[in-house]
């Protein structure tokens, strides 16, 4: 008779051979049959789990340590069990030993009188032998199990676990894990005060410099990194929502699309909300935190040369100085030859809220994508300390960071056309291309105005 842990395998190798009858690859299924193949190779993957994790416990009860050099494991050149599984099944020695413990928890016992006793966990054994749950989630839920019956009345444990598996079966891994931890806070109420208070103690953020690059390493407690998640995500959002409300206003060749990955999205949202803190009005405990560039007035003029941050060892291009120099809370030390300050940027140069609204009024958002007016911030088009540009309407333009990127990156010029006088109309916005995009540098029409409909 055939065992009944090979039945489900049997049935999900026939359903995958039936829709593979008359395809040779994956390309000649046709959409129904790519999400069966699917589903029966999941079916296959748990029946062969369940298999594994009774193999596995099998080898463990041969291998244990009192039986010393009869055990299985020693006698095949194996320091233990899951060096073996690991092994020959080319899995790490983790996820063996994880393996062991699901055989273990669904295996049959026998009571001290050698009686038959219910496996450790029940549901899970059902869930795991049926097919229905795989061996990654039910490790999951036999390691938190065995975590939470320390102290914990087994009835509740036994209720716990059964909804577990009810609720289990079907979810990816990831969802399993947070089902754990939702029930892992249901069975120890009482001591997460006590875990926050002890990963609290552990939050820390190193940073060092190395390539030219700053690496960041920050571990913090959830509840104090959710307004950074939240922060970041939303920004990469509304990125991601900027990118296709301009899909069809890119360029032909996408030169000027936004192609960045969701990683440098992240890295570009934490820049942004860095330098939004040094340069708000109603300053933050920085301790006055502020960054300096040192660059020298001949370098700055020609183009050529360096410049460097104070603090970081990384020397900087003119352009990302000029960048730099053209964002908020940056103080621009300018040098002559022979080292001395010519000139101290002032900190001090933003535009009041009035002139903002003002802008908001004109540009609607960034001028140049039309990302909403959260995501922007008021630059001078003639820089503030290079160009000595005023800090006025005319000077003024609302740029979220990739756009004022772009524009200082791809020598964009910027020409605002105040068209009140004579229209009674807000003033409009043109953005002219360099020669590389548009030989004939043909200006394009930027903020709200663009919009706008003549009566």
């Amino acid at each position: 008779m055939p065992a009944p842990a090979l039945d489900p395998l049997r049935e999900a190798v026939t359903a995958l051979a039936g829709v593979w009858a008359d395809a040779s690859t994956a390309a000649d299924l046709d959409r129904s049959d790519l999400v069966a193949v699917t589903c029966a190779i999941g079916s296959a993957r748990r029946a062969l789990d369940a298999l594994q994790a009774d193999v596995a416990a099998a080898i463990a009860h041969e291998s244990r340590p009192e039986l010393g050099a009869d055990s299985l494991a020693k006698q095949q050149g194996f320091r233990n069990t899951a060096q073996l599984i690991a092994t020959t099944t080319g899995t790490s020695a983790g996820d063996a030993a994880r393996l062991v413990k699901v055989g273990e928890a669904i295996a049959p016992r026998q009571n001290l009188l050698g009686e038959p006793a219910p496996a450790k966990y029940p549901a899970v054994q059902a869930a795991v032998t049926s097919g229905r749950l795989g061996g990654a989630g039910a490790a999951l839920i036999v390691e938190f199990l065995d975590r939470a019956r320390i102290g914990t009345d087994k009835t509740l444990v036994a209720d716990v676990e059964q909804q577990l598996v009810e609720r289990a079966v079907g979810l990816s891994l990831d969802d399993v894990r947070r089902l754990v931890t939702r029930a892992e806070a249901v069975l120890d109420a009482d001591r997460l005060e006590a875990r926050e208070e002890e990963r609290r103690a552990q939050r820390s953020l190193s940073m060092f410099e190395r390539d030219g690059m700053l690496h960041l390493n920050l571990i913090t407690p959830v509840e104090e990194g959710a307004p950074i998640k939240a922060a970041i995500d939303g920004y990469v959002t509304a990125q991601f929502q900027a990118r296709k409300d301009t899909a069809g206003v890119v360029d032909a060749d996408g030169a000027d699309a936004d192609q960045r990955t969701v990683t440098m999205m992240r890295a570009d949202a934490l820049t942004l909300f860095c330098a939004h803190t040094l340069d708000c009005d109603s300053r933050m405990p920085v301790s006055g935190a502020t960054v300096i560039v040192r660059i020298n007035a001949a370098d700055l003029e020609a183009g050529t040369g360096y410049g460097t941050i104070d603090g970081i060892d990384q020397p900087l291009s003119v352009t990302a100085i000029r960048r730099m120099a053209a964002a908020g809370g940056v103080i621009p030390c300018v040098l002559d030859s022979a080292g001395e300050i010519l000139d101290w940027g002032r900190e001090k140069r933003l535009f009041t809220r009035q002139q903002k609204l003002a802008l908001v009024d004109r540009d609607g958002g960034c001028a140049m994508c039309a990302l909403p007016p959260h995501m922007t911030e008021a630059h001078h088009i003639n820089w503030w300390n290079r160009d000595t540009g005023p800090t006025d309407l005319t000077n003024g333009i609302l740029l979220c960071s990739t756009c004022h990127h772009r524009i200082h990156d791809n020598a964009w010029d910027i020409r605002i056309e105040n068209t009140e006088a004579r229209s009674g109309t807000r003033g409009r916005v043109w953005f002219i291309p360099p020669p590389h995009i548009d030989p004939t540098r043909t200006p394009r029409p930027g903020g709200r105005a663009r919009y706008d409909i003549a009566a």
